[in-house]
């Protein structure tokens, strides 16, 4: 959500801010919407104090016996006017908060412009990639060991669905423990257990409601499953003011994730690259807005030790303009090197949406020493994505014979197993 006082202000640079989002101009019409409310407001406060003095009056003319019979039906017609401006004043507020939550977050000064993925920045290499003459992709194998499923889950689920079995099941579940263990251990997030289904005003705080409606799963009781533990997490500061000292807050979690793929029809269809439901180690960070860009190079370091420590080459990206999610105002995006596809990846997304989210969710803080509040920076990122993680490890420490080496980092959360291969 927008604040209508810096569009009021800065209306240029309000349009200049969309028109790198590939928008066009808007302010003219939100001004509109703006102005029409204020001089509801006004007229209303004017019959207000109109109706005060009336009233006032009423009481000094039947004091002394005389007849207030008109003032009283001044005082009546200004009542049900009032109840017209009142409801006008409601629509009008509710029509420019609507408008204002369709339009996305403005982008940082030092986010690269461009109307698409081509116009992303490579900001850093680590590691070398793992280049084979004859690498599998994880489908083959994950069902050349036997253990990875995709006919059983598409009879139970449909597509975009695996079963896992065996000690592939138990990879895919150390590698979100050993995520899970660095942040709490070494990182200092929180880990938090949090519902996996919430109601409306949460979606809508983190900016995945109104507008991506269809990217998410509803259930009949009208909660949504979460499309990342981002949405409970970050809401854990909606409707709080937070003391400065308290902060940074930095939370993380480790869930399944639920998404629709309403926009993928026909894109990462082979394997699990793509799916209605994966498992995913979430990072958010509550923080003041002097911090906020500090956290989000802390946050995106954080993500990546997970690469390094599991022996994974990555790349990691500044967004454009064109291809940043909806409440990011920048984002850096992680991508592992696949060496069954030849190229890498996006693996881990981590953003910081400055005061967006939580001006939609009224999280506030109040600085120290002083008496009124500020609304807080809020930051999230994947820390990272298991299943993508588990896709990455297979096909990086595959042996020609096609079984897997267990990273030596793992083989702890494996109770000491070293390779995966094909029961005799």
């Amino acid at each position: 959500m927008h604040d209508i006082r810096f569009i009021r202000e800065h209306p240029e640079a309000f349009d200049k801010g969309m028109a790198r989002r590939g928008l066009s101009p808007v302010a003219a019409d939100l001004l509109a919407l703006d102005e029409r409310r204020r001089q509801i407001t006004t007229e209303l406060q004017g019959l207000q104090t109109r109706r005060n003095a009336a009233s006032k009056e009423i009481g000094a003319v039947k004091s002394k016996g005389g007849d207030a019979q008109a003032l009283m039906d001044e005082v009546a017609s200004i009542k049900a006017k009032m109840g017209e401006l009142e409801q006008a004043d409601r629509d009008a507020e509710a029509a420019l908060a609507a408008r204002l939550a369709e339009l996305p977050n403005l982008p940082d000064e030092d986010v690269p412009d461009g109307p698409d993925e081509s116009a992303n920045v490579e900001v850093r290499r680590t590691g070398e990639p793992r280049r084979l003459n004859s690498a599998r992709d994880h489908v083959d194998l994950g069902e050349g060991l036997g253990l990875m499923d995709f006919a059983a889950a598409s009879k139970l689920s449909g597509a975009r669905f695996v079963v896992l079995r065996g000690a592939l099941a138990r990879l895919e579940r150390a590698i979100g423990q050993f995520m899970i263990d660095l942040h709490v251990d070494e990182h200092g997030y929180t880990e938090i257990a949090p519902p996996f289904m919430v109601r409306d005003e949460a979606v809508f705080g983190t900016g995945q409601l109104p507008k991506f409606a269809e990217d998410l799963f509803r259930t009949n009781t009208g909660h949504w499953l979460i499309p990342t533990a981002e949405v409970p997490l970050t809401n854990l500061a909606a409707g709080e003011i937070l003391e400065q000292e308290r902060l940074p807050l930095r939370f993380t979690a480790l869930t399944p994730s639920f998404r629709s793929e309403a926009g993928s029809a026909g894109r990462d269809t082979r394997g699990m690259i793509r799916q209605h439901q994966f498992s995913k180690v979430e990072l958010v960070s509550i923080t003041t807005p002097e911090q906020s860009a500090a956290e989000h190079e802390r946050m995106t370091e954080c993500a990546e030790t997970v690469l390094k420590r599991l022996g994974l080459a990555f790349r990691t990206i500044v967004l454009c303009t064109g291809d940043m999610g909806f409440s990011a105002r920048k984002t850096y995006d992680i991508e592992v090197w696949l060496p069954g596809q030849g190229r890498y990846r996006e693996i881990s997304s981590c953003s910081n949406c400055g005061d967006f989210q939580a001006r939609r969710m009224q999280g506030r803080f109040r600085p120290a020493g002083e008496k009124g509040t500020r609304f807080l920076h809020t930051l999230n990122g994947s820390g990272v994505a298991v299943g993508r993680a588990l896709i990455a490890v297979m096909e990086t420490y595959q042996r020609q014979d096609g079984a897997i080496e267990v990273p030596e980092v793992l083989r702890p959360y494996m109770g000491g197993l070293e390779i995966l291969e094909a029961k005799g």
